[in-house]
């Protein structure tokens, strides 16, 4: 069964791109536009990781991260246009398992992804 990954941007071409990308590495992905949809989302559809832009309409994306976290251990990739040491350090601090900063690299990201998604499972074993 294909693993699932939750995008949370309010861009659609991340959405659009992301998901081409993603579908062609094997794994499913579901698109939420505003922080309140990515809470709902994260919830009732169970990802196996989520991608999570910080500045999200409705609720702000530390936000998401942080109810979420006080919930589950779902891997967390910020990717975000904040890219100063403290946006980061953050990040990292709230619970984020990597922390991307945009514009990236499409294959670098997939790898990224790979390797949080590969530390996880570990983890539960």
């Amino acid at each position: 069964m294909a693993q699932k990954i939750l995008i949370c941007d309010d861009q659609p071409i991340i959405h659009e791109t992301l998901g081409v990308y993603l579908e062609s590495e094997g794994f499913e992905h579901i698109s939420a536009m505003d922080g309140a949809e990515a809470l709902t989302l994260a919830n009732s559809a169970k990802p196996d990781l989520i991608l999570l832009d910080l500045m999200m309409p409705k609720v702000s994306g530390i936000e998401v991260c942080r109810q979420i976290r006080a919930e589950s251990r779902v891997p967390i990739i910020m990717l975000t246009a904040k890219g100063e040491e403290i946006d980061r350090i953050l990040g990292l601090e709230l619970g984020a398992d990597d922390y991307i900063v945009k514009p990236f690299e499409m294959l670098e990201l997939l790898v990224r992804v790979e390797k949080v998604l590969e530390r996880h499972q570990k983890g539960r074993e």
